[in-house]
């Protein structure tokens, strides 16, 4: 097989055949993967499922801490486990550029094959296009999941003042290694992509019988977003304090040197958390064993409802806006 990915590698031939065969059947093996049928057919045992689909187009597609195939895995299946479900079933969609380096397609199913393996999951079903070259920009993958509930209940449309606020890890460091490796800004530190699968975290907290009002992983416009939305969606005012969110050394060094806002950044395997106030320290306890930086960061009021208020260590307040504008594209 050529080492790099012909046009008539997307034409349902031999060629299309090869390339399956070769690169994404060699990666995601399993019995129902390899029936080839149309459609796969599902065991599930659960009465209730959680679905989610995702398309990713990052840039570089190799960065500090994954690339876009672990990514992709990640994106899905963290999903899945933000709704308590177990991440269970995948179909993958490759869009590839005619003249794409088959070794890094290898590597990339390889690193995929890796984040399904620890969420316990499959790749049932799949697609694989090819494009002319210079159609689109190398490579785009959507994948697809089904998960089995695990913790019913589960809603940003639930929090309320029971509840405590809090971030599973350091805030930011997708965003920041991105926006580093695009432009070639090269910093002596140890700064990577928080890409990683959530689903082991949240399944201590359940299997813990920690109280679960809402999480959140907090990808595009970061924590931010994800605060802001949840006090619109709950009709609800939370509160933050400023210096209890956990900002890595080298995000901060980006983030000064750049103008950017670290809650505003984008994260890949840090998640938020709503947490019945009883519950909170001891889920701090359990987050805290997969990453020291987990953090209780704020509460619930109704001081102004539907905003965040950042409150600062010298006694004032300011609103934490959703962000606005495209502060980094192509980062997912």
């Amino acid at each position: 097989m050529k080492r790099t990915v012909p046009l008539s590698a997307g034409n349902g031939g031999e060629e299309n055949n090869e390339l399956i065969r070769k690169v994404f059947y060699k990666a995601f093996k399993n019995d129902i993967l390899l029936k080839s049928e149309d459609a796969a057919v599902l065991d599930l045992e659960a009465s209730k499922i959680a679905m989610s689909t995702d398309s990713f187009t990052v840039t570089p597609l190799f960065f500090p801490g994954g690339d876009i195939g672990k990514l992709a895995v990640c994106g899905t299946c963290n999903d899945i486990a933000m709704m308590g479900a177990k991440p269970k079933y995948l179909t993958v969609g490759f869009i590839i550029e005619e003249g794409f380096d088959l070794r890094e397609l290898e590597k990339i199913a390889r690193s995929m094959k890796k984040e399904l393996e620890l969420n316990g999951a499959a790749v049932v079903s799949g697609d694989t296009k090819v494009m002319p070259k210079g159609t689109i920009d190398k490579l785009i993958i959507n994948t697809s999941g089904i998960g089995e509930l695990e913790y019913e209940g589960i809603s940003s449309n639930n929090i309320s003042q029971e509840d405590t606020i809090l971030v599973s890890r350091d805030i930011g460091a997708h965003g920041a290694t991105i926006f580093t490796a695009r432009e070639g800004i090269e910093l002596q530190s140890n700064l990577q992509s928080d890409c990683n699968s959530l689903y082991p975290t949240v399944k201590a907290l359940i299997d813990a019988g920690i109280k679960i009002t809402a999480l959140r992983d907090a990808t595009r416009g970061g924590v931010s977003a994800v605060l802001n939305e949840w006090a619109k969606q709950s009709d609800i005012c939370i509160e933050v304090e400023e210096e209890s969110i956990p900002v890595s050394p080298e995000v901060f060094g980006v983030c000064e040197m750049l103008g950017f806002e670290p809650t505003m950044l984008a994260n890949e395997g840090t998640f938020c958390l709503a947490i019945k106030n009883e519950d909170a320290s001891r889920a701090l306890e359990i987050l805290k064993q997969f990453n020291q930086n987990a953090t209780i960061i704020g509460k619930v009021t109704n001081t102004h409802k539907q905003r965040v208020i950042l409150n600062s260590s010298y006694g004032t307040k300011r609103f934490l806006d959703t962000p606005t504008g495209e502060l980094l594209p192509r980062i997912c």
